[in-house]
């Protein structure tokens, strides 16, 4: 039977497939890691007091990649280089979604409505973060191998989405609504097709590895192709709605040292 739980098993069973897992989740929270040191280092006077939530955000992605990268060599392996197809943050940039490299690079303030496109990009993404973290949490969070770090990320993650949530509101009470919910839903459409493509590309990469039978692979695909025919058509709403989250102010502090976890 084909299970969340039964498929990353299998993942977990095997080095190469594992290798290939935890690189590609290192290789994406590094590049949000760096993505938000620069967004801090760049923003507008007028939201400076965003700046230590920002850095806040920047540390934990950081944290995630050195935790992935220790729980490979936990097991004695070397990161392996990411698939382009399967490089989810580079995908979602060349879709013209977030703030382009290129401008982050460079040394020119950013401006507010930058802000509420960096927000946008952080809540739609870290909404999958946060449900895909909810998941493995739920079939692995006793894990003797893994189980710690994934409940420490899948903390991180609820706590960002929170932060997005809270921000945005702020912004969208300032005057900013119209702005924000475009943001939104332009960033969210966009996101649907990205994380499509990458899982089938995961799945590939992954029935190679594996050994999966082709009929295996095919159900695979279909079901990424259903849960994108859904997304596109109504849930992606879900990745755009703003309310007061539960968790206030959920980056007010500095981030929790990685070594407890792993």
């Amino acid at each position: 039977m084909l299970s969340a739980k039964s498929l990353f098993q299998e993942i977990l069973d095997d080095d190469e497939a594992y290798r290939l897992f935890c690189s590609i989740a290192a290789g994406g929270e590094a590049q949000g890691g760096w993505e938000n040191a620069r967004i801090a280092a760049l923003a507008p006077e007028s939201l400076r007091d965003l700046v230590p939530r920002i850095v806040r955000h920047g540390a934990d992605e950081d944290k995630h990649g050195r935790i992935f990268n220790a729980l490979l060599k936990k097991r004695g392996l070397q990161p392996v280089r990411v698939p382009p197809e399967a490089d989810y943050t580079m995908l979602l940039e060349q879709q013209g979604i977030g703030l382009a490299h290129s401008r982050l690079r460079g040394e020119t303030r950013l401006t507010e409505r930058d802000v509420i496109t960096y927000l946008a990009h952080s809540r739609v993404t870290e909404q999958r973060a946060s449900e895909q973290m909810r998941l493995l949490c739920r079939h692995f969070a006793g894990h003797r191998d893994i189980g710690r770090a994934v409940r420490m990320i899948s903390h991180d993650e609820d706590g960002h989405l929170a932060y997005c949530h809270e921000e945005l509101l702020r912004l969208a009470r300032a005057g900013h609504g119209r702005t924000v919910q475009r943001a939104l839903r332009e960033c969210a459409l966009a996101e649907v097709g990205v994380y499509r493509d990458v899982s089938l590309a995961v799945t590939a990469a992954m029935g190679r590895l594996l050994g999966w039978s082709r009929p295996k692979t095919a159900a695979l695909a279909a079901g990424v192709h259903a849960v994108y025919a859904y997304e596109r058509l109504i849930g992606w709403r879900r990745m755009v709605s703003l309310r007061t989250p539960r968790r206030r102010d959920p980056l007010g502090g500095p981030a929790t040292p990685e070594r407890e976890y792993v």
